[in-house]
């Protein structure tokens, strides 16, 4: 019996550092998806954009309008992508603060504090939440819902 013991240690202790690992790997594949997401946005490049997300990608932005109601927008992704690769003057920089990165199986939401800039002006903050699902090995953002606001922005 007491074999029996150590050989179910044994085994649980060379399977919980594989999934740990595998876990680790997630997170930080997650994580360069997104970060893959605002350097194409840096870049204006479109194409490395479009990669990170489902071609079905929802986007939604909650938000105040002038009359203090607050409104639900919805986004789209082709003219997201458009506006991306559009010839701009100045460098549109999303800056992450933290990442909040949770993921059960195929399903990782992340949690993203930012400011954004236009160029060296500051011009909105708020937080990105996105959910991601992995398919074929790569991770992908199907939705995601910001927040944008000139001021009292979140503490990374």
């Amino acid at each position: 019996m007491k074999h029996f013991f150590l050989l179910i240690a044994a085994a649980l202790l060379f399977t919980v550092p594989e999934s740990v690992n595998a876990q680790t790997q997630d997170v930080k594949d997650v994580r360069a998806t997104i970060e893959q997401l605002f350097d194409g946005m840096r870049a204006s490049d479109s194409a490395m954009v479009a990669e990170t997300f489902t071609k079905d990608a929802i986007m939604k932005r909650v938000a105040t309008n002038q009359q203090g109601e607050v409104m639900v927008n919805t986004g789209n992704l082709a003219s997201f992508l458009n506006a991306i690769g559009s010839p701009k003057e100045q460098v549109w920089d999303e800056r992450i603060g933290s990442y909040d990165i949770n993921i059960d199986g195929n399903l990782a939401t992340v949690w993203t504090p930012f400011e954004f800039y236009i160029g060296d002006k500051f011009s909105h903050c708020g937080v990105n939440s996105f959910q991601l699902v992995k398919k074929d090995g790569d991770w992908k953002i199907f939705f995601i819902v910001d927040t944008s606001r000139q001021s009292n922005c979140v503490e990374s």
